[in-house]
């Protein structure tokens, strides 16, 4: 049960961080067709895709939501502290990818 929870968080985490660097690499690559400066458009990607990063780390909101009212209203307390630490974990890959970026890029 320990081991299978550690692997969401771990996921959500990874997941979160790749989507936050991929698509930032992926849109400076971009930015070399459309002379925009590549350094600057990853930064600017690098504050849009922060949420969406999260967004897509969790699994989209409706299940999460879900599960946040079942810990709620049914008394499911360890399924609310799960997805409470899944959440904080690809917040946390999300934060980590943005100061990647940044640092990389030399903003901020």
């Amino acid at each position: 049960m320990l081991l299978r929870v550690f692997r969401e968080i771990l996921l959500a985490f990874a997941s979160s961080l790749g989507v936050l660097v991929g698509g930032c690499i992926f849109g400076g690559a971009a930015a070399l067709f459309t002379k925009v400066p590549p350094a600057a458009q990853m930064r600017n990607l690098a504050r849009i895709l922060r949420m969406w990063a999260v967004v897509v780390a969790i699994g989209g909101t409706f299940p999460t939501l879900r599960v946040i009212e079942s810990g709620l209203f049914s008394g499911q307390v360890m399924a609310l502290i799960r997805q409470l630490a899944i959440i904080t974990a690809a917040l946390m890959g999300s934060a980590l990818g943005h100061w990647l970026i940044m640092t990389l890029t030399g903003g901020e």
